[in-house]
């Protein structure tokens, strides 16, 4: 871990995410916590610096390191970086450790193909299922989003929270259990693309608002037609627009596998 990133981090050392509001909001104090506790809360947050760039594709993950930063014991980092496995944001390598995963256009191109599927589905099934109840939370996220979108001080990774929390509320609303665990299964992957593309192509946000407001239209008229094909509109300009972003702006692969 270089300075900069030592420097970057500085103020993160203590305190582990627990996916509200700020970028570190609750400390996990140890002595309360069991160690699987302390592993899901851990990995949630590193997830979030990788998403967030913070640890950079091709980064080596040292649990030593990681155990002092955030002051705690090696064995429920251990348990972090596993589950970070499972997610597909780190890779294990024998010899070599842990490192964050590269993203690229071949991964994009994964990933995407299978989320544009997934949500699609997730969209119909929720214009068919949705209660009365589901179309007032999604409509307070859009909303949510909308103001985030046009402060003056327009926050990023405060969008892409909110953005989380509303594909949370779609996926509920569609009763289906087996499609929200698969829907979680490309989560972490896909959000790593959807981040990079609100910070280096603004106009993805008002895509993002414009299209959620048609879906939930459609959802209020239970037409569950018109809500996937919004849907896969929606993700398919957004993998265009990312697709075009790294040909025109990096490498194939920014990191080799």
């Amino acid at each position: 871990m270089n300075n900069k990133q030592g420097t970057l981090r500085s103020g993160k050392a203590s305190t582990i995410a627990s996916a509200n509001t700020s970028d570190t909001n609750l400390v996990i104090e140890g002595s309360f916590m069991v160690p699987e506790v302390i592993a899901k809360k851990l990995a949630e947050h590193i997830a979030e610096m990788i998403i967030f760039g913070e640890f950079a594709p091709g980064e080596h993950l040292v649990e030593l390191e990681i155990s002092a930063q955030f002051s705690v014991s090696r064995s429920p980092v251990r348990e972090a970086l596993r589950l970070l496995e499972e997610e597909g944001l780190v890779v294990k390598e024998s010899r070599r450790g842990v490192r964050v995963t590269s993203i690229g256009i071949e991964d994009l191109d994964e990933v995407y193909s299978c989320r544009i599927l997934l949500e699609a589905l997730a969209a119909e099934r929720a214009a068919q299922n949705r209660s009365q109840q589901d179309l007032l939370e999604i409509r307070r996220s859009i909303d949510a989003l909308e103001a985030i979108k046009t402060s003056k001080q327009s926050n990023i990774r405060q969008f892409f929270r909110e953005n989380q929390r509303l594909a949370v509320k779609v996926h509920a609303a569609a009763r289906n259990q087996t499609l929200k665990r698969l829907l979680g299964s490309v989560g972490k992957q896909s959000h790593r693309y959807r981040y990079l593309a609100y910070s280096h192509i603004p106009e993805m946000m008002s895509a993002s608002v414009d299209g959620h407001r048609e879906i939930l239209t459609a959802m209020e008229k239970r037409n569950a037609k018109r809500a996937r094909a919004v849907m896969e509109s929606m993700i398919e300009r957004s993998w265009k627009a990312i697709r075009d972003h790294f040909q025109s702006d990096t490498p194939r692969e920014v990191i080799r596998r």
